[in-house]
């Protein structure tokens, strides 16, 4: 289930999004560890997409969850899966594949190992799908939405429906956890990895994304402190983390 685009009605005024090529510098918020920006390497069109989820009702669904991941309740699983059901067949024309062409670089330039063991979380139709299977060797795609995997391409990755907050897998045995537009459940996505992995965290449309957290407010949502790099490519924002290991 990968909530990007609800209704793409049109959207004015100023993206909030940094001219391409212009990146901050290191930062340190809190117990959060050093998030490095790097240079973009995909700017952006001039014209930016007609969507501004800023507002959108999941955005604030996004933050709550990040924060408190009991606010998702079985009722809320039970409306999201039926909304996206419902959203499935049409999917394909919400989202275009141009909105993933920064995956590679999130991969190559977070330093992924593609002998490792990616799970997606809210892997929808399989538009990212295509890209990390692409990437790493071994893939698991897991969706809340059965209509959503039902209409992914078949043969890149096992397909599971689970939901973000109770992962169907042990402690420690993924090596990272992919999420593209995708809810973040915080301690189920630190359970799952192995010592050492790393948290791609991918929003398509960057800020007008309706799932949308910045690098550092994920970060800060993990426990413990994760340290990473962060970067932009055309109007995704992308950040891959790792946990910063205690001295000693």
């Amino acid at each position: 289930m990968t909530p990007a685009s609800g209704n793409r009605g049109s959207a004015g005024g100023d993206s909030g999004r940094r001219p391409a090529g212009r990146v901050p510098s290191e930062q340190n918020a809190g117990g959060v560890g050093p998030i490095r920006y790097l240079p973009v390497l995909i700017p952006p069109p001039e014209v930016p997409p007609d969507i501004d989820g800023a507002d959108h009702p999941v955005r604030e669904v996004t933050r709550g969850v990040a924060a408190d991941e009991t606010s998702w309740t079985s009722d809320t699983a039970a409306e999201m899966t039926e909304r996206f059901d419902e959203l499935a067949p049409d999917w394909s024309n919400r989202l275009g594949p141009e909105e993933f062409v920064g995956l590679p670089d999130a991969c190559e330039r977070g330093g992924l190992d593609p002998a490792a063991l990616c799970l997606e979380v809210g892997s929808g139709t399989g538009f990212g799908t295509v890209h990390l299977a692409a990437h790493f060797r071994r893939v698991i795609a897991m969706d809340l939405s059965a209509g959503m995997l039902a209409l992914a391409p078949p043969g890149l990755a096992p397909r599971v429906r689970a939901d973000g907050a109770g992962l169907p897998l042990a402690d420690d045995s993924v090596d990272v956890v992919a999420l593209i537009n995708m809810l973040l459940f915080p301690s189920e996505v630190d359970r799952v990895l192995r010592p050492g992995g790393a948290v791609l965290w991918f929003n398509t449309l960057g800020t007008r994304t309706p799932i949308h957290l910045p690098a550092t407010e994920v970060a800060e949502a993990l426990p413990g402190t994760w340290s990473g790099i962060a970067s932009e490519a055309l109007w995704a924002t992308w950040c891959v983390l790792r946990r910063e290991q205690a001295a000693g």
